[in-house]
């Protein structure tokens, strides 16, 4: 099958799991049990060896994707030249309890004419890794590793004709499906059930859609933000939904791993996992949309992390950069060499060693969205105290020293500003804290350290010859993490210092409306190759003008940005030169910062 681009998926979900779909209606990404688990379809890293789940006509055809409004339900209509169809997908919502077993739903239906679907049910188990068998039965079909298994579910009514006869052929299921106008036919995949194969009623499948959706409106409908981009971040908040584990509340950075940054480069990583950072953006990203139990939620998840203080203390503090869903850390890295790489794109890898990294800004981060919800009248109970006292001692003997930063580079430690600007965060947020509440903390010590900090950063953070705050202490490179600095407090975003450097940033790292992270050949970050421009960074810039009084701007740089967006307003991490989208897909941290962005700019526009 021909390469489908990065952006020509939509997405679907359980709040365990998710399955990427292309426009032209195969599932081409879905691991299972959960976002973190070996992948069972995963073509849009290999087309030969990654296994798909695809339905089509069988003639030429054009497509068109869209998500039913207001929900997770994801439509895929094909026009051929004797008909209309299409393929309606969604994943029902699982419960709270982990669980290996879940449904992937596609509906088919002729709407005008006629026309003839092919589906194939082609899975590979443990990327590709572990062999199958693919049994027939008089409903359906089963395909057994030795680790897991699906069934496949017919969808018909009992006197319904039989429209297709599946085959087997080698470990795959393929079948033909000749509809006219009307006609309704279906599958259940289902994984990890004791069941046989069973029909499935078209009433009970209804039932199925209409309680999935359902529970998405009542969900969105929780939203209070009334502002001037409504449907673009409730897509946004829709998608952060997708990439909640539910069981524990974490946030996983993207559903895939090895998109890349560069096509035919090395910057190919592991994206299934929580960082601190992205989950600490989540809590005041709901919060500004009244998803209270979600960030209360995220909430737990990091406050947990915080009191389990799990990590070497002396070396990387009570946190790890990130976790995998169920809280744990073991991600180590390792290359699927058997597989060829989106484009090329090798290697493709499994783990992420920046796990092991420290980087100095996630305690900022952390208790930023700590104080956010503590503000939001949650409270911090005596054990989380305690936690983020531990957290701040630690850090106090810390924070002045070399790290790998908010990049996660790999090319050794340095002293980077926006690290030093987090850490002063984190202390005033905990000295914010202990003197509303009168909780016992070490105030003055920790006073010493904020200011310390601040007088750091204004004589060796700012460079007089860029009349800017650059990336590290030893350079004279800018960096667009920088953007989030009036976010933060540390200056008043009409600072003189900080609309120098808002200035620099447009001049060096900004191209129209899309921002780089960092320039690679000037800040060598111990990767070959370069990168596209960062969209988080291209919505921190319109944040940061939107702060400066720069409304025009700001809105003409938002709603740019908003003309990036797929077909169904799916951001992945970066844009390269040529205006597509590249890295992992969808991106939290691209939809995150969107919604700060629009919040934050329609107040301003009032």
């Amino acid at each position: 099958m021909p390469e489908t681009a990065i952006a020509d998926h939509g997405m679907i979900g359980d709040l365990q799991t998710a399955a990427l779909v292309t426009t032209g209606g195969s599932i081409d990404w879905f691991c299972s049990p959960r976002f973190d688990s070996p992948s069972i379809f995963g073509a849009l890293l290999d087309d030969e060896r990654g296994g798909r789940f695809s339905v089509h006509p069988t003639g030429p055809y054009t497509s068109k994707q869209m998500y039913y409004p207001d929900t997770a339900v994801l439509i895929t209509r094909f026009t051929g030249a004797d008909g209309i169809g299409e393929v309606v997908d969604f994943m029902p919502p699982a419960d709270g309890d982990a669980t290996a077993k879940h449904r992937i739903a596609r509906l088919v239906r002729c709407v005008r004419g006629k026309i003839t679907f092919e589906m194939v049910v082609a899975p590979r188990f443990d990327y590709g890794r572990r062999p199958h068998e693919a049994i027939l039965f008089g409903h359906g079909a089963v395909f057994v590793s030795s680790e897991m298994s699906l069934t496949l579910h017919p969808v018909r009514e009992p006197g319904d004709e039989h429209l297709a006869e599946p085959r087997i052929e080698g470990s795959d299921v393929r079948l033909r499906l000749g509809l006219t106008t009307g006609q309704v036919r279906g599958v259940v995949l289902e994984t990890d059930t004791a069941e046989p194969p069973r029909e499935i009623r078209l009433a009970e499948f209804t039932d199925l859609f209409d309680d999935t959706v359902g529970w998405w409106r009542s969900w969105l409908a929780r939203s209070t933000y009334r502002g001037r981009w409504r449907e673009i971040v409730a897509r946004s908040a829709i998608t952060l939904k997708l990439l909640t584990y539910r069981p524990t509340g974490g946030l996983v950075a993207a559903p895939t791993l090895g998109l890349p940054e560069e096509l035919g480069g090395e910057r190919n990583w592991d994206y299934r996992y929580t960082w601190v950072r992205d989950a600490s953006f989540s809590v005041s990203a709901l919060l500004a949309l009244g998803f209270t139990e979600e960030a209360a939620r995220f909430g737990g998840w990091l406050g947990d992390r915080i009191r389990e203080g799990g990590r070497d203390q002396a070396e990387g503090g009570p946190l790890a950069v990130l976790y995998r869903v169920d809280g744990t850390t073991d991600l180590r890295e390792e290359d699927l060499s058997h597989w060829s790489g989106y484009r090329g794109s090798t290697p493709v890898r499994i783990g992420n060693d920046a796990a092991g990294q420290l980087q100095l800004d996630i305690y900022g981060e952390a208790l930023d969205s700590v104080f956010a919800a503590d503000q939001a009248g949650f409270g911090l109970p005596h054990r989380g105290w305690t936690a983020v006292r531990a957290a701040l001692d630690w850090l106090g003997e810390h924070w002045d020293q070399p790290e790998e930063g908010i990049w996660e580079t790999r090319g050794g430690r340095r002293s980077f500003t926006y690290g030093r600007l987090m850490s002063w965060v984190a202390f005033d947020r905990g000295l914010r804290m202990a003197s509303t509440h009168g909780r016992p903390a070490p105030v003055e010590d920790w006073t010493w350290q904020r200011d310390s900090i601040y007088d750091q950063i204004l004589n060796q953070g700012w460079h007089r010859t860029r009349q800017a705050f650059v990336q590290h202490y030893t350079g004279d490179e800018l960096d667009a993490s920088l953007l989030r600095m009036p976010r933060t407090g540390f200056l008043p975003s009409r600072d003189p210092l900080w609309l120098s450097t808002l200035d620099a940033i447009r001049n060096d790292l900004v191209t129209d409306s899309l921002v780089y992270r960092y320039d690679p050949a000037a800040s060598p970050d111990g990767l070959t190759g370069s990168e596209g421009t960062f969209s988080l960074c291209s919505f921190a810039y319109a944040d940061a003008l939107t702060r400066a009084g720069r409304l025009d701007e700001a809105q003409a740089a938002f709603e740019k940005m908003l003309t990036y967006a797929n077909h169904v307003g799916l951001y992945a991490e970066e844009i390269a030169p040529s205006g597509e989208q590249l890295g992992n897909f969808p991106q939290a941290f691209t939809h995150l910062a969107l919604i700060d962005a629009a919040v934050t700019l329609d107040a301003a526009l009032g």
